[in-house]
C-alpha cells in the first residue's frame, strides 16, 4: 500500500510540476506580448512628443520677434486643464500634470533656455519646488537670499525666480513680504505653487545607532513629536541649512569610519538634498503634520495674464485714522471681492506702523476688482499691486 501511495504521490507532483511549467511559459508568453505592445505604443509616442516638439520650435522663432514672455502662466493653466479634464484614467491628474510639466520644461528650452533663481542652497525646500514647478529642462541659479532672488530677476540675470511665501504650519514668511514691499512696480508676483514639504530622516548608518541629528531649529519643531517618539536621546543641532546639515553628517560619519568607530549622524532634509550629495532616506515624511505645504511666489518683470480664476497680491499702509483698515476690507467686501489671505509687517518706517499683505481672488483687469482697489486707496498711505496671476488649484 505504501509503495502504491507513493507513487501516486510522487505522479501527483510530477503532474503539479508540469502545470506549473505550463502555467509559467503562458505568462511569460504573454508578458512578453504586452512587452511588444508597450514598445510599439512608446515608439508612438516619443514620434508624437516630437512632432509637439517641431511646433514648440516654431512658435518660439515667433515669440523671439515679438515682446511674448516664453513662460507664460496663463497658458500653462490652460495646457494643465485641458490635460487633466482629458484623462480618462487609469493614471491619476497628479502623473498626467507632472509628464506635462516636464514636457513644458524641454519645451522651455527649445525655445529659449530659461535660468530659475532660487533660495539655495542647492537641495533647499525652495531648490525642490522650482524643480517641481518648472521641471529638470531649465537653468536653476543659487542664490542664497530670498532678497537675492528678487535683485537677480529685477537686473534680468535671471528669467524667474521662486520665493516662499507661506508655509501652512509657520505663516507668512516675513523676507518675503519686506522683499516684495521694497520691489513694488518693479517685479510681479507671475504665478504661485503650491508644494508638499516632506521632511526625511536622511543616515547611511542603521536606526538604533543614529545619535546625533542635523537640520534647522524649525525643522526639528514641525518633527517635534516624531523626534520626542522615535529619538528622544539623540543630540539635535541646529545647521545653516538643512542641505548644509545633510553635508555635516556625511563628514561626520565618513570621520567615524576613518577612525574604525560607529557612524552614528543623520540629518532632516528634503529628498533632492539626499539625492544630490547621496544621503538615502532612513524614514520618509516625518514632520508631525503630514499635511505641510508651502506657498510660492514665481517672480517676474512681466505681468501675468487673467484666466479667469486668478488671485491678486496687495500691499497697503492704512491712513492713520480711526476705522481706516476696515475701509480698506469694506472696499472688496462691497465689490464682492473675497481676500483669501491677509498678512502684516510693520513698516520699518515709524514704530508702530505696519504694511498689510492680502490676496484678493480676482484679476487687477477685473472691474469689480479695479472699483474695490480704487475705492480702498482712498483709505491708504500707499497701496501696490504686487501681482495678479493664475490661483494655483493642486498641491505639487
Amino acid at each position: 500500500m505504501s509503495g502504491k501511495s507513493s507513487k501516486n504521490t510522487n505522479a501527483a507532483e510530477t503532474q503539479d510540476s508540469g502545470d506549473a511549467r505550463s502555467e509559467s511559459v503562458q505568462a511569460s508568453q504573454d508578458l512578453g506580448e504586452f512587452r511588444v505592445q508597450i514598445d510599439q505604443i512608446d515608439q508612438r509616442l516619443v514620434d508624437l512628443l516630437n512632432e509637439r516638439a517641431k511646433l514648440v520650435v516654431e512658435v518660439g522663432t515667433l515669440k523671439r520677434g515679438s515682446d511674448t514672455p516664453i513662460y507664460a502662466p496663463h497658458r500653462e493653466a490652460q495646457v494643465l486643464e485641458k490635460a487633466i479634464d482629458r484623462n480618462e484614467g487609469p493614471l491619476p491628474d497628479r502623473t498626467i500634470e507632472g509628464i506635462y510639466r516636464e514636457l513644458m520644461s524641454g519645451s522651455f528650452a527649445l525655445e529659449h533656455p530659461l535660468r530659475i533663481g532660487y533660495l539655495g542652497p542647492p537641495g533647499s525646500y525652495s531648490h525642490q519646488a522650482s524643480v517641481k514647478q518648472f521641471g529638470s529642462s531649465v537653468d536653476y541659479e543659487n542664490l542664497q537670499l530670498i532678497g537675492g532672488v528678487f535683485t537677480e530677476v529685477r537686473r534680468g540675470h535671471v528669467n524667474y525666480g521662486l520665493v516662499p511665501i507661506e508655509n501652512s504650519i509657520g505663516g507668512g514668511i516675513t523676507e518675503t513680504l519686506d522683499a516684495l514691499a521694497s520691489n513694488a512696480g518693479h517685479v510681479w508676483v507671475y504665478a504661485e505653487a503650491q508644494i508638499a514639504i516632506k521632511h526625511m530622516l536622511l543616515t547611511n548608518c542603521k536606526p538604533h545607532d543614529v545619535r546625533r541629528i542635523h537640520s534647522k531649529p524649525e525643522v526639528f519643531a514641525q518633527c517635534r513629536n516624531w523626534l520626542t517618539t522615535q529619538y528622544p536621546n539623540a543630540a539635535l543641532l541646529p545647521d545653516a541649512s538643512t542641505s548644509q546639515a545633510v553635508k555635516t553628517a556625511i563628514k561626520e560619519n565618513q570621520l567615524a569610519v576613518e577612525i574604525g568607530a560607529e557612524p552614528g549622524s543623520a540629518a532632516i532634509a528634503s529628498e533632492l538634498a539626499g539625492e544630490l550629495y547621496g544621503l538615502p532616506a532612513l524614514f520618509t515624511n516625518i514632520a508631525d503634520n503630514p499635511d505641510n505645504i508651502t506657498r510660492f511666489y514665481i517672480i517676474s518683470k512681466e505681468k501675468a495674464l487673467a484666466t479667469g480664476d486668478d488671485k491678486t497680491s496687495i500691499m497697503f499702509a492704512t491712513e492713520d485714522k480711526p476705522g481706516a483698515l476696515v475701509e480698506v476690507l469694506q472696499a472688496f467686501h462691497s465689490e464682492g471681492v473675497n481676500l483669501s489671505h491677509i498678512d502684516k509687517r510693520p513698516s520699518g518706517r515709524e514704530n508702530w506702523s505696519y504694511a498689510f499683505y492680502i490676496d484678493a481672488l480676482g484679476h487687477s483687469a477685473d472691474e469689480s476688482m479695479r472699483r474695490a482697489i480704487a475705492n480702498a486707496q482712498e483709505h491708504c498711505k500707499e497701496l501696490h499691486v504686487l501681482g495678479s496671476y493664475p490661483r494655483s488649484k493642486r498641491i505639487l
